[in-house]
């Protein structure tokens, strides 16, 4: 039985609803599949996120499923209903996964939640997937890093450059609201999906990262989810404090003084002791603005 989900909305920010792919999508989707090709076979790192489950959809089209393989890591920072979206993604397309078990929390360097956490958790991903791919004679191995992302504070990639991962989607020059008009067209389920991090990017740099800060945020945030909340969502942990950070139109309907207090009412039973509706809404990457590595 394939693992149910909740329903998933786009942020407005990436596409219009009714966008189809432009022309100059459609000729970097054809780029892509020469790209694949050339290399001939291919492994992917996959999350069952927009940009992942776009690339894996493309590698299966171009090289087809005996040349083809979609990794998993998981851990305790990765949610158990991305783990059970993804899966679901992968049946319904056909792709072939495997899943990989990653132990970064076991990694001080890690847990100590420096800003250069991803650059940790990335080293042990990719250490671990690289050599699935030289067993089973696959040529590269990709992730779904896209054009946008460049910009932001990535220590990931460093780990993604120094075991030779490539990135098509950013090298080809595919921005976000490309692969959801281009995923749409492909009918997959993820076009419209919001972006979901690791559940370690909602704990401010230098507080300790742990299991059981990590299942209060996946608590907090399936209780939302519980109530209805759709779009973008965050649990921004800060101690017995969640700040709680929504898009702009669930932010608008959450105001309402009955609504807010269901909301909070969710968030202490998932065990903290206060709850903040923060009134700016979500902001991707606010605890790097709040930890001076970003520009706010």
């Amino acid at each position: 039985m394939s693992p149910s989900h909740p329903a998933v909305s786009a942020s407005t920010r990436d596409v219009p609803a009714g966008d189809a792919p432009s022309v100059d999508a459609r000729a970097r989707e054809a780029r892509l599949i020469e790209w694949l090709q050339a290399e001939g076979s291919v492994l992917v790192g996959y999350s069952g996120g927009v940009d992942s489950a776009y690339l894996a959809s493309v590698a299966l089209q171009a090289v087809g499923p005996q040349r083809m393989l979609a990794a998993i890591g998981r851990s305790a920072s990765y949610p158990q209903v991305q783990w059970a979206r993804a899966v679901q993604v992968a049946q319904r397309i056909g792709l072939p996964l495997v899943e990989v078990d990653t132990e970064e929390l076991q990694d001080e360097r890690y847990a100590a939640n420096p800003t250069n956490r991803c650059y940790f958790c990335k080293q042990e991903l990719w250490t671990r997937l690289t050599p699935i791919a030289r067993e089973r004679g696959l040529a590269v191995v990709v992730d779904g890093t896209n054009a946008d992302d460049v910009r932001g504070h990535r220590p990931g990639t460093l780990a993604a450059r120094e075991q030779d991962v490539r990135a098509p989607l950013a090298e080809l020059g595919f921005g976000k609201a490309d692969i959801r008009a281009l995923s749409r067209a492909r009918g997959l389920p993820t076009w419209a999906q919001p972006a979901s991090p690791c559940l370690s990017s909602r704990i401010p740099y230098g507080t300790p990262v742990t299991p059981e800060r990590l299942q209060a945020i996946e608590r907090a945030e399936a209780a939302l989810r519980a109530l209805g909340i759709v779009g973008d969502l965050r649990v921004r942990h800060h101690g017995a404090l969640a700040r709680v950070e929504l898009g702009p139109d669930e932010l608008q309907l959450w105001l309402a003084p009955e609504r807010r207090a269901r909301l909070a009412r969710a968030v202490r039973q998932a065990g903290y002791a206060r709850v903040a509706l923060d009134l700016r809404g979500f902001r991707s990457g606010s605890l790097n603005v709040l930890s001076g590595v970003a520009d706010a």
